[in-house]
């Protein structure tokens, strides 16, 4: 597990996540709501081919990209039962959060 790196709100545009990433040298940011409970997981790929499609405005905001990454494991989940259920949504990689639903860390599958 790696740290959860950077963590940004929903609410935040597509452009100024970008922005976010490209400070933070990362390729990806843990998305959590208003209360701070994780809500998914956005990459600069998925940003950046948002921002490159036709349907781009600059009141796009994170919550609106995440669609099916809204997906997290938790910190009792087995490993295995998190790595199946990352090969099978073919996600590089997924939130570990608490109890409480904050980001501790991000599993990643290893090439």
């Amino acid at each position: 597990m790696d740290a959860a790196g950077p963590q940004v709100c929903d609410d935040m545009s597509v452009e100024v996540a970008l922005s976010v990433m490209a400070a933070a040298r990362t390729g990806r940011l843990v998305v959590c709501d208003q209360d701070g409970q994780c809500t998914g997981l956005v990459t600069r790929t998925e940003l950046t081919a948002v921002r490159d499609s036709f349907a781009y405005t600059d009141r796009v905001r994170l919550r609106e990209v995440l669609g099916d990454h809204r997906s997290f494991t938790t910190s009792v989940a087995a490993t295995a039962e998190a790595e199946h259920a990352m090969r099978y949504l073919r996600l590089g990689a997924l939130p570990v959060v608490d109890e409480q639903g904050s980001a501790l860390g991000v599993l990643a599958l290893s090439h």
